[in-house]
């Protein structure tokens, strides 16, 4: 079992901290399981740690919440513990909810893009805690798309476009785990809250989360396979577009469609452009989830080539703006309504974290090409997350 992944919640069982009889809150969600697939918060319980509160992120505990909506306190039937919900009408704990805890820890796993909420989530927490004088420690994950730094792809977020899809400036897929950037915001954000870290052990950056040899559990309603992770960080684009993307299928972030798509011609053009990367198949499907309801669907199915070299954000960017230019009538941009956004407008901007992002859209395909390739580059990125790498 030498090569096996140990996660940060592994770690914490088989030691015996002198907090472990002290009153502890856990944020955390069904995902977050052990290496050989038990619930984080159960097997906290069953080895005597004091749980006594949980915190839930985005999905809910249960990771079953839909995209954007508000979920509510509760109380979990696995463990009978209370659920607080920090997505609702809170976004972080408050002082009261902290009072009667002594250790909060964390334990959500990510996706690795910078507009997956969780990680937004662990800086407010990270933020409460400073204020309210408690020990944070992070219970770490890999990066299921890999922590290699030259595969990081902007743009970095700009202040202006702060939002709870990305709140400071990072790159969009940052090829960190959520303990390397709870201590690189701990710094540079000067949140100075008490934090450590749990690391995880066997985790080479190299890897992607199939190479854990761990089955792969689902984060968030959307994201059931790796496959649809691998995409994510490009497909998610198409939610302020009235292109679907996948969502109701078993497919969600692995194919685009609308029922006005010119899928052969987009195809075409992708296995063009990105021959070595990605290839693109014409599909057709329903959903459940219908941009259009009852109508069939044009769709196209993307499938990775090479993980290694494969430029999510980039490609994301290409495709939006070749099915535009295909399609100057039948395309257009949308308004992508959530708990944290009610009237759904700019979504582009927050999620590609710059402002006026549409308009770069309309640009001749040769600057609009110039422009997406030193938008995504982040070149910077590994020499300032230097000092707070872990693995």
């Amino acid at each position: 079992m030498s090569n096996t992944i140990f996660f940060g919640i592994d770690q914490l069982l088989a030691s015996h901290p002198s907090w472990k009889l002290q009153k502890i809150g856990l944020v955390t969600n069904e995902a977050a399981k052990t290496y050989n697939g038990i619930a984080s918060r159960k097997a906290l319980q069953d080895a005597g740690f004091k749980l006594v509160k949980l915190f839930s992120p985005e999905h809910g505990l249960s990771v079953k919440g839909a995209d954007g909506a508000a979920m509510h306190d509760g109380v979990d039937e696995l463990t009978d513990l209370p659920i607080i919900s920090l997505y609702g009408n809170k976004l972080a704990p408050t002082k009261e909810d902290l009072a009667e805890l002594e250790i909060i820890l964390f334990d959500v796993p990510d996706a690795g893009v910078r507009f997956y909420t969780y990680l937004w989530t662990l800086t407010y927490l990270m933020e409460t805690c400073a204020t309210s004088k408690k020990k944070i420690i992070v219970l770490d994950r890999p990066n299921p798309i890999s922590g290699i730094l030259a595969l990081a792809e902007g743009p970095f977020l700009e202040p202006s476009c702060s939002s709870f899809i990305g709140r400071w400036p990072i790159p969009i897929r940052h090829s960190c785990s959520l303990g390397e950037l709870a201590r690189f915001f701990n710094e540079t954000q000067h949140i100075k809250t008490s934090l450590e870290i749990i690391a995880c052990t066997n985790w080479n950056r190299n890897n992607f989360q199939p190479d854990w040899t761990i089955p792969f559990v689902g984060t968030s309603p959307a994201i059931q396979s790796f496959e649809s992770m691998l995409l994510y960080p490009g497909l998610c684009f198409l939610e302020a577009t009235n292109l679907h993307e996948g969502r109701g299928t078993e497919k969600a972030f692995q194919i685009v469609g609308a029922p006005w798509l010119k899928n052969d011609a987009v195809c075409a053009q992708i296995n063009n452009i990105l021959e070595d990367e990605i290839n693109a198949t014409p599909i057709a499907y329903m959903s459940k989830e219908n941009k259009y309801i009852g109508k069939k669907y044009n769709g196209i199915h993307f499938k990775v080539k090479d993980q290694a070299i494969f430029r999510p954000i980039f490609f994301g960017l290409m495709l939006i703006k070749l099915i535009k230019e295909l399609h100057p009538v039948d395309f257009a941009w949308a308004t992508y309504p959530t708990n944290v956004n009610p009237n759904g407008t700019n979504h582009l901007d927050k999620l590609l974290g710059i402002p006026n992002s549409e308009s770069l859209f309309d640009l001749p395909f040769a600057s609009f090409l110039q422009w997406a390739t030193k938008l995504t580059s982040s070149k910077d990125w590994e020499k300032m997350m230097e000092p707070y790498l872990l693995y």
